[in-house]
């Protein structure tokens, strides 16, 4: 048992990255407009993305190396294409989930104002980061995934007791501005596809520290306990919106901070006072925890793409990790007024390149380059066809729908 959980580490940190601003915010306003009709969606979305986000660790336990590696191997266009994609929307994206935390920790222990608490989180993570490293946040995980599960389900479960209305379980397709509520819900649910490469990254890291005793089926295994979370959490916000804000007429900010304090006083009306330290440290683990695995990943992944394009061994973590955090705060303080549309902005771009991240990992997993015992079965492959076709299919008709 011991051995087991000393293996898990990054199917959690990828649940980390995962459960954030897709469940807290995006889950819990799917319950709160639709209740429970926007459960085919999550499911559907979670099963179609499940191979490509597997062949993460798949190819990094077989090769030895990175899915980036992996891109640079089919051609160093694609590379190129994922640099400026993710500089594009890195610092967007760490600014987002940053202030939502920084509302929620504002909320729970006021002091200062969202900015500067945003300042203060992304400073804490930073030194984490930089004194620990990847074995001191592997540890650090396990601990906030915990919580942050045990505080859910209860939460729900106060939730289901303390429910009197009916809420409608039947299915719904959104139509209008739905619509555009819909693909930002399925582009960051679980999580955008380019995490795949996060975790290759992270199992590597992992294969590091354990040495022989990670296998691939260890990888999976932590891969799949780190998935299932993700699913199991999802419904947990989406159930808390239906049960407790569906039918309220409640309207939400777009702004992160104050959204915060809307979702945490609204459970606490309908729940009552008992419940308040329980939301709070649910809301605030799953934004802490999305907070300081972007600011791992990110950093690690780009130190890895320029040493693949500019063809050297030189470890540029550091100041990835520092321009990361540097350019989050000037956000903070010049362009947070912006953060809807820059937000909006990186949302689409996760959801219109999703079909691009999972034709690259399947190619990547039946290629050459990965060894044949090692590749996905014919089950897994069938279901990566149906999944790509899909994910394509939602992709084309939203761009359709633009003209």
């Amino acid at each position: 048992m011991i051995t087991t959980l000393r293996k898990l580490g990054p199917g959690l940190l990828f649940a980390g990255a995962a459960i954030g601003v897709s469940h807290l915010v995006q889950s819990t306003r799917a319950g709160a407009d639709f209740g429970w009709g926007l459960l085919w969606a999550l499911l559907l979305v979670n099963l179609f993305k499940y191979p490509f986000f597997q062949y993460g660790p798949r190819y990094a336990l077989a090769t030895g190396e990175s899915l980036l590696d992996g891109y640079y191997r089919l051609g160093k266009g694609y590379l190129w294409g994922y640099f400026i994609l993710n500089f594009a929307t890195m610092f967007t994206i760490q600014t987002a989930v940053t202030v939502v935390t920084a509302g929620i920790a504002t909320e729970l222990f006021g002091m200062t104002n969202a900015v500067n608490w945003s300042i203060i989180l992304t400073a804490i993570c930073f030194a984490i980061l930089l004194i620990g490293k990847y074995h001191l946040l592997d540890r650090f995980i396990k601990i906030i995934i915990l919580t942050l599960a045990l505080s859910s389900i209860l939460a729900v479960l106060i939730a289901f007791s303390n429910s009197e209305q009916a809420v409608p379980i039947t299915q719904v397709f959104p139509k209008g501005s739905g619509m555009l509520f819909l693909i930002a819900f399925m582009g960051w649910m679980p999580a955008p596809l380019d995490i795949s490469i996060w975790h290759s990254i992270w199992s590597l890291e992992k294969k590091k520290a354990l040495g022989k005793t990670l296998d691939l089926k260890g990888a999976i295994f932590d891969f799949n306990v780190g998935y299932i979370a993700t699913v199991v959490l999802g419904l947990c916000f989406i159930g808390l919106g239906a049960l407790v804000m569906y039918g309220s007429g409640a309207s939400f900010s777009s702004q992160g901070a104050v959204f915060a304090g809307q979702l945490i006083d609204l459970y606490t009306t309908n729940l009552g006072q008992g419940a308040y330290g329980l939301i709070a440290i649910a809301a605030f683990t799953t934004m802490f925890s999305t907070t300081i695995t972007t600011l791992d990943a990110s950093p690690r992944s780009m130190s890895r793409t320029t040493q693949l394009l500019f063809k050297h061994d030189k470890d540029h973590y550091l100041h990835w990790i520092i321009a990361l955090a540097l350019g989050t705060s000037l956000i903070f303080f010049f362009l947070l007024s912006e953060m809807g549309l820059l937000v909006q902005i990186a949302t689409v771009l996760s959801f219109i390149t999703a079909p691009l991240y999972a034709f690259l990992n399947y190619r990547l997993v039946i290629s050459q380059h990965m060894p044949q015992k090692d590749q996905p079965k014919k089950g897994l492959r069938l279901l990566s066809i149906v999944s790509l076709l899909l994910l394509s299919g939602f992709t084309l008709g939203y761009l359709v729908s633009l003209f």
